[in-house]
């Protein structure tokens, strides 16, 4: 079935500051389509890559489109249900791979909730500012279905490398039990981490919070993150701040928690997770979670995948090499 295909148009703008830099400005403008072809720390050891042959696997861009704002930035290369960072200082024809596969004119497949809602076309690259990593924005046309018009967050990957048919796309609101969920999750979480409980207690602490369907999965999924003498946006946290990210999971009974990341700021530093979106980005049949992660200068990304019917932390850019 042909899809209706909405037509916004990125247009790159220069831009300085900390959390919303790197998504520039974008004129909106409607026309025909083309074809659409207790407390435990996760110790995540360096990425050894320097002795992994050079092989193309395909790059997974986040973006966000905030009224009119967008642009997409390179997270990193798909290595089954992780992330590598790309380019690889340590691969040789990183570089000039990078270059060939996100030149103007490259073609990417766009989703939105875990499905395919359109493409972009890409116009220009420059430099990602106020990310880790050496990591490069793309601007260019994206087409989407009329269903995901109002989309906000996209993943990208290339589209040769995409097999994904276009499939129903759905915009999952939260409830006010999935809300509560939440609140009950970080409550029973907070004290099994050692850490204060919130003055102004757990509603006012929680700074985000998403429901969202996995694919394959039944029952929805909510996520939701909580700030504690800190915001959810690139700063430098106050004193004694931390961050709770708590995911869960509907089952007969209600939600029950499947995965919660602890930070706290006077130990690790600032690292704030924020859900950005889902995609089976390796075609296992499940989904992965890519995580916005807000620390006390730059943004980064962080992967979530299901190993043994559980939620592991299986990527985290290391920010301190930047």
């Amino acid at each position: 079935m042909q899809k209706h295909l909405l037509v916004v148009a990125v247009i790159l703008t220069t831009g300085t500051g900390c959390d919303n830099v790197e998504f520039g400005g974008l004129d909106i403008a409607l026309r025909a389509p083309e074809s659409a072809t207790g407390r435990t720390r996760v110790a995540l050891a360096p990425l050894e890559t320097a002795e992994e042959p050079d092989t193309d696997r395909a790059l997974l861009l986040a973006g966000m489109r905030q009224g009119a704002t967008g642009r997409f930035i390179v997270v990193g290369e798909v290595d089954s249900d992780t992330l590598r960072p790309f380019p690889n200082e340590q691969l040789s024809g990183s570089e000039e791979r990078m270059a060939k596969l996100i030149g103007p004119g490259s073609e990417w497949a766009v989703f939105s909730e875990g499905v395919r809602v359109g493409r972009m076309i890409a116009q220009s690259t420059s430099p990602a500012i106020g990310f880790c990593g050496a990591r490069t924005a793309i601007s260019g046309v994206v087409e989407l279905v009329a269903t995901a018009a109002n989309a906000e967050r996209l993943l990208a990957m290339p589209a040769d490398e995409v097999n994904q048919p276009y499939e129903e796309y759905r915009e999952i609101s939260d409830t006010y039990e999935q809300r509560v969920a939440t609140l009950a999750i970080a409550g029973d979480a907070i004290p099994r981490y050692g850490a204060q409980w919130p003055e102004l207690g757990m509603l006012n602490a929680r700074d985000h919070i998403q429901a969202f369907q996995l694919r394959n999965t039944p029952g929805q999924s909510i996520a939701a993150t909580f700030m504690i003498g800190d915001n959810l946006e690139v700063g430098d946290p106050g004193q004694g701040a931390y961050s709770l990210f708590v995911m869960g999971h509907e089952n007969d009974s209600g939600y029950v928690e499947s995965y919660t990341w602890f930070h706290d700021t006077a130990e690790d530093g600032k690292a704030a997770p924020r859900y950005f979106d889902h995609l089976d980005w390796d075609g296992d049949g499940l989904d992965e979670i890519l995580l916005d992660v807000f620390g006390d200068q730059k943004r980064s990304f962080a992967a979530l995948s299901r190993q043994d019917d559980r939620w592991v932390r299986t990527y985290q850019d290391n920010c301190a090499e930047s």
